[in-house]
């Protein structure tokens, strides 16, 4: 749903690199017709070859998304048993689901690249890999549940439409059918605020606290400005990401004013307006020191999610371990009755 690694400063594991000898005629060659195919706008699919910095670009972007749809599931998870009616808890109910979904696809896709699922989770449970900064906020009331939806998964799709296009297959063709859920998701949110908003005065003001609370979050969630993204350049020039941080950033922002309109209630900016000469608006200035202290583990509820995370992990050891033993057990009985 989310995708920031892009953005991110190397991880321990990229730092301490082998000094690279000159490529060989061979390795000159596929090099060559790596290149051509992206310039073409062409597919790379597993078997190809492909750039060891590719891949690893990959697999650091893909799991990452991966981990923040499972983790993703935390802060709506936790309203499952108090919705305000049964409607709202079936939606909520498939939401949820649909996010786990969405962390199966992209795991299969990044494993695809030669990295295992175990790894993966081993890197988000020590920490060393990251998750989307929104997901380390709490949801303090129903109407935060709505926001999600209406801007933070609204975030989502713009971020994640142009994915569609990645250069890497297996991940371009899970993120078709994401970017189709991630759309019911935001319209469930937006709706559920509507009808927050034709009630109470009390109700009206949850929605615009929670409001207030997201809409910066949700500005943040594109990365840091383009001058501060020295990784995109090189992500856009693999066909890995297709639009800048802050082009994604400004959509969204002209998108979602008049949807604000419609609903009824102020973004929480004095400094957003029309600007007829770029017929784009005008926005303020975001706390990128509370970005990156939330990226680097300082959010409320960073500790929260990751421990959530482990405790499932170590939970669920049991069933791995039947489904294992039992796939054994099938595999001699179909070895048997062959032989």
């Amino acid at each position: 749903m989310y995708t920031q690694a892009l953005d991110l400063p190397p991880g321990p594991e990229d730092k301490a690199q082998p000094v690279r000898l000159a490529p060989s005629a061979d390795e000159a060659s596929l090099q060559a017709q790596f290149d051509r195919r992206i310039d073409a706008d062409g597919r790379i699919e597993p078997q190809d070859w492909m750039p060891e910095a590719y891949r690893k670009t990959l697999v650091r972007q893909i799991s990452q998304h991966a981990h923040s749809e499972i983790v993703g599931m935390l802060p709506e998870g936790n309203w499952i048993s108090r919705a305000p009616s049964l409607k709202r808890k079936a939606i909520l109910i498939a939401k949820v689901q649909d996010e786990g979904g969405h962390g199966l696809y992209l795991y299969s896709a990044a494993e695809t690249l030669g990295t295992s699922r175990d790894e993966m989770l081993a890197a988000l449970h020590s920490g060393r890999a990251k998750y989307s900064s929104i997901f380390n906020y709490p949801t303090l009331n129903w109407a935060d549940v709505g926001v999600i939806g209406w801007l933070v998964d609204g975030a989502a799709i713009m971020n994640q439409i142009p994915l569609c296009r990645c250069s890497y297959g297996p991940y371009a063709r899970a993120m078709v059918r994401v970017c189709k859920e991630e759309s019911f998701h935001q319209r469930q949110g937006y709706e559920a605020l509507l009808a927050m908003m034709q009630g109470t005065d009390e109700q009206k003001a949850m929605v615009q606290d929670a409001v207030n609370r997201w809409w910066w979050k949700c500005l943040a969630m594109f990365g840091p400005p383009d001058a501060d993204s020295p990784n995109s350049a090189q992500g856009m020039r693999w066909g890995i990401k297709r639009i800048s941080n802050d082009n994604l950033r400004q959509k969204f922002v002209d998108a979602t004013v008049p949807q604000a309109k419609v609903l009824g209630v102020t973004l929480p900016d004095p400094d957003l307006k029309w600007n007829e000469e770029r017929q784009q608006h005008d926005y303020g200035a975001i706390d990128w020191d509370e970005f990156w202290a939330t990226v680097n583990g300082e959010g409320p509820c960073n500790k929260e999610r990751l421990a959530t995370r482990v405790k499932a992990w170590n939970d669920g050891q049991w069933l791995r371990d039947a489904a294992l033993a039992h796939a054994r057990k099938q595999q001699q009985r179909t070895q048997k009755e062959a032989a």
